[in-house]
């Protein structure tokens, strides 16, 4: 109580003293925040033009579908071609036919010692009017044939051929070998020798005299041969080179 008399200045309040218990209650609440609650997000209005339109994708590379062999119309796919391409290889081996010349062994001398491989010579025709030669080199002598035989017909080219014989006798070179080779009468058959003979039989020629003259080495032999056929010339193509008729050329 503050006496009456007192003044208001020197009145001293006397604030009430919470307990202790308030204390303990006041401190375990936990504090509130105020959150502000957030706008909704305003959205642009569509317009009806867009509405009505369909959506576009944006463009990408299209590809063409690998075409497959078993469709109607659709070109050949990757097994029917290689299936196509094997048989026609057994169809190209089945037109020539093969004929080893000679098969040598060579030896290369190293530093730890000798080295043996063998070579081959193979002559390949059809007995058509094609025939080819070539070489091949191994440690085996099938693989030194066998490259032999892909090398002659990378090799082939075309004999001309009349009737049964030569169009007209040349004299092939190559190196030391000489080779004569003339038209025979029908049924004379082909006179010649081993080398000589594998070539003309091959591209078909089946009358024929020959002469061997300088180096009997087969190989030379046989390159003298293709060279003397190279040179072939029948009637129609030396009028053709000199721009006149075949019956004027006989003149």
């Amino acid at each position: 109580m503050v006496d009456e008399n007192m003044n208001i200045e020197e009145a001293v309040i006397e604030e009430p003293k919470e307990t202790k218990a308030e204390e303990e209650t006041v401190a375990k609440e936990p504090a509130t925040i105020a959150v502000e609650a957030e706008e909704p997000a305003t959205v642009a209005p569509v317009s009806e033009e867009a509405v009505a339109a369909p959506s576009q994708k944006p463009a990408t590379a299209s590809f063409p579908r690998r075409p497959r062999g078993n469709e109607p119309g659709k070109p050949e796919g990757r097994k029917e071609n290689r299936d196509r391409r094997r048989g026609n290889d057994r169809e190209k081996d089945k037109e020539f036919e093969e004929r080893v010349v000679i098969i040598n062994r060579v030896t290369k001398v190293v530093k730890g010692g000798r080295r043996f491989r063998f070579s081959a010579l193979v002559v390949v025709g059809d007995k058509k009017g094609r025939v080819g030669m070539g070489t091949g080199k191994a440690n085996e002598v099938p693989d030194a044939i066998k490259k032999a035989i892909e090398n002659a017909k990378k090799n082939l080219f075309r004999v001309p051929i009349v009737g049964t014989t030569l169009p007209h006798a040349v004299n092939g070179r190559y190196g030391a070998g000489q080779v004569f080779l003339k038209p025979a009468s029908e049924g004379t058959g082909v006179i010649a020798g081993g080398p000589v003979r594998s070539v003309l039989e091959l591209a078909g020629v089946q009358d024929v005299l020959s002469k061997c003259i300088g180096s009997r080495t087969p190989i030379n032999v046989v390159r003298a041969t293709v060279v003397g056929l190279k040179s072939l010339r029948t009637l129609d193509t030396i009028a053709t080179l000199r721009e006149m008729k075949p019956e004027e050329v006989r003149k």
